[in-house]
């Protein structure tokens, strides 16, 4: 039987760097090298990402004083989706369209803020842990809500200390760019979703036979949700939260729901520079203080 030769650095660092790109959609290059481990020289990754757009995997958003922003190619995302641990996913539009990179991108440093933490504390989290624009769709009748919940990014995280435990939390990143009352609408999205009940033989509403509600089809508890805010400053990020909090409670359907599931908010240049295990979020189920998101 042949011997299989290892694999190279350099095409340990190809396959890293196509999956980061694939699972994060836009990664500026200083972004992407925070993400592997051990982290790359900057000038192997950058000769790595070069590579991968001269071979029409990758392409890069380039502008002048400003970082490289890098996503894959069409021909990169149907590479990337033959590899075992992501077949069965699907495709995604073009990253780098400009009216959806800067929300994305702003995502990504989220996730870095809990990547970085998770590292200090010594927990379990890899970039393929953080999942963007998981969507879940919405069945209970209701003709003018949304029909499909679509989260900015679902985080699977590997508590070790003080007791080991395994958290899941449905993030939303909101750069002040709609109205307070769209944001917190979000929560009734969420709250919909959490207690819709399947009507028993009625076609079409994905019932299962177990009588099971449809986000248990999906995990075992369902996960925090955790509001991270940024692109305003502190005085109207904090009206932002207030709006949050008063909304949850003012809704019956949110205010059972955030009794049953734990929700937060914080601000994402807190979340930078103290971690998201410090107590920069404040809890929208009435309780007053801050907390870390574990303890919501």
């Amino acid at each position: 039987m042949p011997q299989t030769s290892p694999p190279t650095p350099a095409q340990t660092l190809r396959e890293q760097a196509l999956a980061c790109l694939f699972q994060h959609r836009a990664v500026r290059t200083d972004q992407l090298q925070r993400m592997l481990q051990p982290a790359p020289h900057i000038e192997s990754l950058r000769r790595t990402l070069r590579a991968l757009r001269r071979a029409a995997l990758a392409e890069s958003d380039d502008r002048r004083h400003q970082p490289s922003v890098w996503a894959l190619t069409p021909a990169g995302r149907a590479l990337v989706l033959t590899w075992p641990q992501f077949r069965g996913r699907r495709t995604y539009r073009n990253a780098l369209a400009s009216a959806h990179n800067a929300h994305t991108l702003t995502v990504t440093r989220t996730a870095l803020a809990f990547l970085s933490d998770a590292q200090v504390r010594g927990d379990e989290l890899t970039p393929l842990d953080w999942t963007p624009e998981v969507a879940h769709p919405i069945r209970d009748g209701a003709g003018d809500g949304e029909r499909m919940l679509i989260a900015d990014a679902l985080l699977r995280y590997t508590r070790n200390t003080p007791t080991r435990a395994l958290l899941r939390a449905f993030i939303e990143v909101d750069r002040a760019t709609e109205s307070s009352e769209r944001l917190a609408s979000k929560v009734i999205t969420y709250a919909r979703f959490h207690s819709h009940v399947p009507v028993l033989g009625r076609r079409g509403n994905g019932a299962a036979p177990s009588g099971l509600r449809p986000w248990q089809r999906s995990y075992a508890v369902f996960p925090r949700l955790l509001f991270v805010l940024t692109g305003a400053g502190p005085r109207a990020l904090a009206q932002r939260v207030s709006d949050l909090r008063s909304m949850v409670w003012e809704h019956p359907l949110t205010e059972r729901f955030a009794a049953e599931v734990a929700v937060g908010a914080a601000v994402l240049e807190e979340l930078e520079e103290r971690g998201p295990s410090a107590a920069v979020w404040w809890p929208l189920d009435g309780r007053t203080g801050r907390c870390s998101w574990m303890e919501l």
